[in-house]
């Protein structure tokens, strides 16, 4: 599997580079081992990281409540785990 992405037992863990401010919300490939994605949100009281969630859910079809910040609150680089989902089917559906 890529290096920004890998199963575990609860469902997958992806590791994310985020960039605020973006003109619009869109998956921008891999960038060393990490998922590049451009949000339209600022980097403020944790607006990117809500953004970031609900494109997440939206582009893999899962609910919000499924996906987790594990690391990077405060930081560009992201580690997110979403329950219940292959990284099969994370790959299919964001790449």
């Amino acid at each position: 599997m890529a290096g920004w992405l890998s199963d575990i037992k609860e469902g997958v863990r992806l590791q994310i580079r985020i960039v605020p401010r973006a003109s619009r919300n869109q998956v921008d490939g891999v960038q060393g081992a990490s998922l590049k994605i451009r949000l339209t949100a600022p980097p403020v009281e944790g607006a990117a990281n809500k953004a970031l969630m609900a494109f997440l859910a939206k582009k893999l079809g899962v609910p919000k409540r499924t996906i987790y910040l594990v690391r990077g609150e405060h930081r560009r680089t992201k580690q997110i785990v979403v329950e219940g989902i292959s990284a099969a089917e994370v790959q299919r559906r964001l790449l």
